[in-house]
């Protein structure tokens, strides 16, 4: 029976469902709340507090198909692809996991019955073979005894390079958090269990393919490398699709199954010329087109930093492999229409923003073509001007970082020209570049994320402002206390609270905790996990776990926020209908200030644009609607199209909160009860952020009017100082601005005619030593920009010259040496720049032929230095 990839999809997660597993999509490529990880780049990501105990499902058992991508950190298979038949940047994760119920044996029970049960996929049980933690002797006798699998085809994989817990075998997301042993099961696509026999070494199976990893999560990895126990065991597998597809479908590598089939005959259509045998090139254009369309969709968007530089990063690797294959058309954006059909039902996130896809890709495609003829131009002008037979590797490192030129494409050109390439240094080079991308884009996690939570925060500040409540913990730098002292700063956490904890874009609320004449000041709130965390310091008193306290929030501050909050919903609907729904969110902060929004926007925003989404957000805010916010599933949700954002993770049952028809989202937020409470809308600030991404600033209420207020003010003054009114101020600014272009010009014009002047009087101070013309003098009162201007005057009159001029300006000394390049084997102008600056101080430096610098304050000296130098320079050209 011929299987495809999507019947697997189907298979798998029928088969953990009558194991009584509940079935959960996929969460987004993008991390939610976990700094420690640039992407999803496992199927437990998305479960990691419930790991941790920092947060309850109501499952206990789930199988998900997990989208994830793997580019860089921990784990990276960026650099294997093209070169591995098993390995994909993007990749679809089958999984199962457990929360605190069955364990080790039914884990293992689970996969292999999976594996090679008739009803389900039917492997040939001779053909498995299994790796265990060497430490872990309860899973090897699980599959000895139970499994009954051949002692030899059970290996135990010991810790790398003697360093406990570096293992493969011991399994971790990232450098911290939650981790544990793990077994992996390999399928033998060679004929080496005919005779009962393979090849293996104390750390991985050679020859075989992993097709599922089952991990036992025991452990949370702190910051400082230990190992603490987790409140409860779980279970986290992890089966690729594609790797298991292969097996399935006979085929010799992941890039034969069904869906880079058609990616692959669509590529090949696309150039007819290229090398069918060119694999790797092939390989990695199609695994590239999945990954970037799939980043794209979740609105990512190329740059030059974080997870926008990655995306980059992964088309112009396609591109690269694209032109070195004889491909020169434009042709990666038309890639995403079969990608679409090859995902089936797994595209359809792909397939609704199709053409935004396409025309961001093939604007990085115009963009790479453009940049990699100007590489060429850099390449062919260094060749040039080389003097030995090997290219730097400096310059082969900007070709390739900053034009995105391959290494390979430079070799070819060398060749040419008979030279060679500096291969060591460009490696150099490439190792100071990660060290530095590491240092600017760690994603480290703050060490609050793992506070000991034990208690469960209820919040209730939609509707009440102060309530009764318990403290049920307290930390201070991290660790559990019983008590806040006067002075103190900590984190307190209350069984139910009305403060608002930091999140989608809205601050966290600020207030007061307090107990009879002890005080607590919150100075913000954030979730931890099940808890909801009070940031502050105690100002009097003393504060204790168990005590029944008061909670208050700052009502004006909430106010403020809340209107803000209703405001950014009344501009996100508006950019949308202005726009088209391809105007999505990429981000925003909601404070008692002012709110910032930024979307994905191809076009210039206008003044009139401007004052139009001011118009239409102020007439629903005059029209006073109500403000409604509804309860619902999140599958409901979904079907009735109500706005989501894809980076924020949803619970089952989600809040809707609705502006009439006008405004639909899904928000968790505060807001206020009708669009009258606003007040006015202003935008502030308008501006581009990154490609295709525009911020819009704005103010509202009382903040608005003040503003408006002041913008009065100021036209007020100015209309003042220029003796005009309200209906000539704009002829009267223009009046003054040509005549200020009339006086510019005559001041250029007598500047001129004065440079002329003082090159004059200077040059009559030349002296000509053995037919070399010396300049030596000091000119009063000059800027640095007029000395470069006057020392290139002179330098047309002076043929084999010296020439050294110096200023004081704001009691600063400033200095241009220029000494003709024929001059340059006994007299250089920057040992003479280094000679001035140690007599006078300052900065400076230059080349030979051209210093300069300034900055010195010992004017008392600077004759004297002079004097010294012309003696220094009369006796080098005398010698």
């Amino acid at each position: 029976m011929k299987i495809n990839t999507n019947d697997i999809r189907k298979m798998f997660l029928t088969f953990f469902k009558k194991k009584g597993h509940e079935i959960m999509a996929s969460s987004s490529l993008i991390p939610e709340n976990d700094s420690t990880l640039l992407f999803t780049n496992a199927g437990m990501n998305q479960f990691k507090d419930i790991f941790l105990g920092q947060n309850k499902n109501k499952y206990t058992r789930v199988a998900t198909i997990q989208k994830c991508l793997r580019t860089g950190g921990k784990h990276n298979d960026l650099d294997n692809i093209g070169y591995s038949e098993n390995h994909h940047t993007f990749f679809e994760m089958l999984g199962n996991f457990s929360f605190g119920d069955y364990f080790k044996k039914e884990a293992i029970l689970y996969a292999w019955e999976l594996l090679t049960s008739e009803k389900w996929f039917n492997l040939n049980q001779n053909r498995l073979w299994v790796t265990v933690y060497h430490k872990d002797q309860e899973t090897y006798n699980i599959w000895i005894n139970t499994i009954k699998l051949p002692k030899n085809k059970v290996v135990f994989i010991k810790d790398n390079k003697n360093s406990q817990f570096n293992s493969d075998n011991f399994w971790q997301m990232g450098d911290y958090g939650p981790c544990g042993p793990s077994t992996e099961i390999f399928y033998d696509t060679t004929n080496a269990y005919l005779n009962n026999s393979i090849n293996y070494c104390t750390n991985t199976l050679k020859g075989q393919v992993e097709i599922w990893n089952i991990v036992f999560m025991e452990y949370n990895r702190t910051y400082d490398g230990q190992l603490i126990k987790l409140p409860i065991p779980s279970v986290d597998t992890g089966m690729g699709l594609e790797r298991i597809t292969r097996i399935l479908q006979n085929k010799k590598s992941n890039y034969e199954i069904d869906i880079f089939e058609k990616i692959i005959k669509s590529i090949i259509q696309f150039n007819p010329n290229i090398n069918i045998n060119e694999k790797k090139s092939i390989h990695i254009i199609a695994d590239h087109i999945r990954s970037a369309s799939f980043l794209i969709s979740e609105n990512i968007l190329p740059s030059n930093e974080g997870r926008g530089y990655v995306l980059r990063r992964i088309i112009r690797r396609a591109l690269r492999h694209a032109y070195t294959s004889g491909m020169n058309k434009l042709f990666f954006y038309k890639l995403v229409p079969t990608l679409i059909q090859a995902m089936e039902e797994e595209s359809l996130l792909i397939k609704k923003r199709e053409k935004i896809i396409q025309n961001i890709l093939k604007q990085e495609e115009i963009q790479f073509n453009y940049t990699i003829s100007r590489g060429i131009k850099l390449l062919k002008s260094k060749i040039q001007k080389m003097k030995g037979k090997i290219l730097n590797g400096k310059t082969i490192f900007k070709l390739y970082d900053t034009f995105g030129f391959p290494i390979d494409l430079t070799a070819d050109f060398c060749k040419e020209y008979n030279l060679k390439i500096d291969y060591e240094g460009f490696k150099k080079e490439m190792s100071l570049q990660k060290k530095q991308t590491r240092k600017s884009n760690m994603f480290k996690n703050n060490h609050e994320l793992y506070i000991d939570i034990k208690h469960h925060s209820i919040f209730v500040g939609y509707n009440k402002y102060e309530i009764k409540s318990t403290i049920q913990q307290i930390f201070v730098n991290g660790i559990s206390v019983k008590k806040l002292t006067v002075g103190e700063s900590g984190i307190i956490i209350l069984n139910q609270t009305p403060f608002y904890p930091e999140s989608g874009g809205q601050i966290g609320d600020i207030g007061i905790i307090l107990k009879d004449e002890n005080v607590f000041e919150v100075k913000n709130t954030k979730k931890h996990g099940i808890g909801i965390g009070h940031y502050g310091i105690l100002k009097s008193g003393e504060i204790n776990i168990n005590q029944l306290i008061t909670a208050k929030i700052n009502i004006k501050n909430r106010i403020l926020i809340q209107n803000n909050h209703s405001a950014t919903h009344l501009l996100h609907s508006t950019l949308r209908n202005i726009f088209g729904e391809n105007t999505v969110q990429k981000g925003s902060l909601v404070n008692d200030s002012y709110l910032r929004f930024d979307f994905v926007c191809y076009q210039k925003i206008t003044i009139e644009i401007i004052q139009k989404i001011e118009n239409i957000i102020n007439y629903y805010i005059l029209k006073n609607i109500p403000i409604n916010t509804t309860i619902d599933t999140f599958n409901n949700a979904k079907q009735k199209g109500i706005l989501a954002l894809f980076h924020e993770k949803y619970n089952d049952i989600v809040r809707i909160v609705s502006i009439n028809n006008y405004s639909v989202e899904l928000c968790g937020g505060t807001h206020s009860s009708h669009t009258g409470n606003i007040g006015l809308f202003k935008i502030i600030n308008e501006k581009s952020i990154g490609s295709g991404i525009r911020r819009i600033e704005a103010i509202t209420g009382k903040n608005a009017v003040k503003f408006i207020q002041k913008k009065e003010i100021e036209i007020k003054n100015i209309i003042n100082i220029l003796n005009a009114n309200e209906n000539n101020v704009l002829d009267k600014i223009k009046i003054l601005i040509e005549k200020n272009k009339i006086l510019e010009k005559k001041i250029e014009y007598f500047t001129e005619i004065e440079l002329i002047n003082i090159k004059n009087q200077l040059i009559k101070k030349n002296q000509l030593i053995n037919n070399i013309n010396i300049l030596i003098e000091n000119v009063h009162n000059f800027n640095i920009k007029l000395l470069r201007t006057i020392i290139d005057k002179i330098k047309l009159n002076l043929n084999s010259s010296i020439i050294i001029l110096t200023t004081v300006n704001k009691n600063k000394i400033y200095f241009i040496i220029n000494i003709s390049k024929t001059l340059n084997n006994n007299i250089q102008a920057n040992k003479i720049a280094k000679k001035i600056i140690a007599h006078i101080g300052g900065k400076g430096g230059g080349n030979p032929s051209l210093s300069e610098g300034g900055g010195g304050e010992k004017i008392e000296l600077l004759s004297s230095t002079l004097n010294n130098i012309k003696q220094w320079i009369i006796k080098k050209i005398n010698q």
